[in-house]
């Protein structure tokens, strides 16, 4: 389903509630830097957006190539927005190979804007063509703007004495231009971006800027043909209050300074460079200034380890990878359950396995941050469900790791820690504190002395007078601390590191319904960046009448105590997971329950027709 209504795109009326937009071309026709771009004049007009940036994992595939086509994608309208969109209704394509990969996307009757510069024979023959499509009548379904942008931005950029090269670049910027003018988008906000990006070669500022001019400039005195015409997307209706534009990795290392700031701890980030996770390390290792140090090691193992000694020493050591990462650190996760320390570990998903596919998106690590370590070491494992929750779930994720001395799993992939939409900045006075309370008693003190409540362990910083103890690996004395090769030893400090973790449960939010009624006919069940694509198609569902509920879970383990009892009120449960079907295992072993995997593993999220036509077989079936 499109966000354009069929009447819009006929012309009939161009205000319309929502639109899809899609830019594809080469990695170096700089379709992230276009998009993002009018991402920020999108949210500085007002409208409710997401986006969904899909690049390649070459660094520069040959030129044309398909498997070199770099996109990005942005939903947005006056209503609220919670996926990129499933049909585009606008696409731009810079070349064939562009056109060729995305145009299925495209709805009957959309916009095609294309280089008609690009389509070359030998262009055209890499793509896969054997004859124009521009010229051959194939794309008369779509309406077609086809327009020589290279050319036309070399003439406009000579003035700057720029190289051939470097003046064809610039083409980005006119289509961005035109876009703009397409959409009724100020070019304020990308102009003075570009005076800011190219501070120190005026010349490259100023003949971008001339391109943006130039694209819109076209689009206000060219006659078009029938039927393209500015698209009037009003404002959405938000809540009053400070906004900005983020990426769930910008979030979420906010999120962590928050945490840290809230426990009144120093962050010490180790990390070590993996698509997607590498943007966490780039973002953190600006804000030194919240007390946040940055280090980034020689390999994973290091970076885990450097990470559990600042939490030794008095620090909240925290570190990031995605899946093949998390697997190296596998060893060293264990040993900072062994050891009881505060940790946190963020797994930015990507598809697998092993290399898999780098800059897609997967659900896929859910076995391995509940079960993949040896041994019984139970950790806690939290899930962000979209770019700005990265923010609350970081905070979550850090009150639970310090109070009760514990790795925790962070979830989070590659769609949500690359796309964007606007974030309501939160008052942090509103957040309550949970400051870390270090032992200071000499008197009686064993480093496995516990909170009885908690049952986590205490917590002393090395060189405290009178505090001196040691830790590792290797199975300690319930009372002493000492090393113990106890068979009976093992068994109590084994089922209280698990009492410890299971207690958890009983200090996180019941689980309620996102969306729908506590009962009924049917419950989607969800985690992470499923939500958006869930709750739109539930929320299309309940309009027409149907009886279906959207229950989606942060904290996937311990679950929340309550959830066992609210799945039992459904007559049906789906779990539209991005896996072969993990979390519906879970739920099956742990309340015995019929539960339905819907699964995708293509490195794309969920489209939300795809949901909703699962829904409506379902409750069919129910008849």
């Amino acid at each position: 389903m499109s966000a354009v209504k069929k009447a819009d795109r006929q012309g009939l009326n161009n205000i319309v509630s929502g639109v899809v937009v899609r830019f594809a071309g080469d990695s170096g026709d700089g379709m992230q830097l276009t998009g993002n771009n009018f991402t920020e004049a999108t949210a500085v007009y007002g409208n409710d957006l997401a986006t969904f940036p899909d690049f390649p994992a070459e660094i520069r595939a040959p030129a044309g190539a398909t498997f070199g086509v770099s996109a990005f994608q942005i939903y947005f309208g006056s209503e609220d927005v919670t996926t990129a969109g499933d049909d585009v209704d606008v696409l731009v394509a810079m070349n064939p190979a562009a056109l060729i990969t995305n145009l299925h996307g495209l709805v009957p009757g959309g916009l095609i804007i294309v280089d008609s510069d690009a389509f070359s024979e030998k262009n055209l023959a890499r793509a896969g063509y054997k004859q124009n499509p521009l010229e051959d009548g194939s794309l008369d379904a779509y309406r077609l703007l086809s327009i020589g942008i290279t050319k036309r931005v070399i003439e406009t950029v000579k003035p700057f004495g720029l190289s051939h090269k470097f003046a064809a670049r610039c083409k980005n910027m006119w289509t961005l231009g035109l876009t703009m003018w397409l959409f009724d988008r100020s070019r304020d906000t990308a102009i003075e971006g570009l005076k800011t990006k190219f501070a120190n070669k005026p010349e490259l500022a100023d003949a971008n800027i001339a391109a943006i001019n130039a694209g819109h400039a076209y689009g206000e005195t060219t006659e078009l043909p029938t039927g393209i015409e500015v698209y009037k997307v009003p404002p959405a209706s938000v809540k009053p209050g400070l906004y900005r534009n983020t990426t769930g990795t910008e979030a979420l290392s906010f999120g962590i300074i928050a945490g840290g700031q809230l426990a009144r701890l120093p962050i010490v980030f180790a990390s070590y460079p993996i698509t997607p996770a590498s943007g966490l390390l780039h973002s953190l290792s600006g804000k030194k200034h919240f007390d946040v140090v940055t280090f980034q090691a020689e390999d994973e193992i290091a970076a885990v380890c450097a990470a559990i000694g600042a939490s030794f020493a008095g620090s909240l050591g925290v570190t990031s990878s995605s899946g093949p990462g998390i697997s190296l650190k596998a060893e060293a996760i264990s040993l900072a359950c062994a050891t009881e320390l505060p940790l946190l570990v963020v797994n930015t998903q990507r598809g697998g396995p092993s290399t898999g596919l780098p800059t897609k998106t997967e659900q896929s690590d859910l076995y391995q941050s509940v079960f993949g370590r040896h041994g019984d070491t139970s950790l806690p494992v939290i899930a962000a469900k979209d770019s700005v929750d990265c923010f609350d779930v970081a905070i979550e994720a850090i009150r639970i790791a310090t109070k009760y001395r514990t790795p925790v799993i962070l979830l989070s992939d590659g769609y949500i820690a690359n796309a964007s939409e606007p974030w309501h900045i939160p008052d942090m006075n509103t957040y309550e504190p949970f400051p870390v309370e270090f032992a200071d008693d000499p008197e009686g003190f064993s480093p496995v002395n516990r909170n009885p409540e908690s049952l986590a362990r205490v917590w002393a910083k090395p060189g405290t007078p009178g505090l001196e103890h040691r830790i590792g690996g290797i199975e300690k004395d319930s009372v002493t601390g000492n090393i113990s090769y106890d068979s009976d030893n093992h068994q109590k400090m084994t089922d209280i590191r698990k009492s410890k973790i299971d207690g958890i449960a009983n200090d996180i939010p019941l689980q309620d319904a996102a969306l729908g009624n506590e009962r009924g006919d049917l419950a989607v069940v969800g985690w992470g960046s499923t939500y958006g694509a869930i709750h739109q198609s539930v929320k299309r569902c309940r309009q027409d009448g149907l009886d279906v509920s959207h229950i989606h879970i942060r904290h996937l383990w311990p679950m929340p105590s309550n959830l066992g009892t609210l799945l039992a009120g459904y007559q049906r449960v789906i779990v539209p997971e991005m896996n072969t079907g993990q979390l519906v295992k879970i739920l099956r072993a742990e309340y015995l329950i019929e539960a339905r995997s819907f699964t995708k593993i293509s490195g794309h999220p969920f489209r939300i027709k795809e949901v909703e036509s699962e829904i409506r077989a379902v409750l069919e079936g129910l008849k």
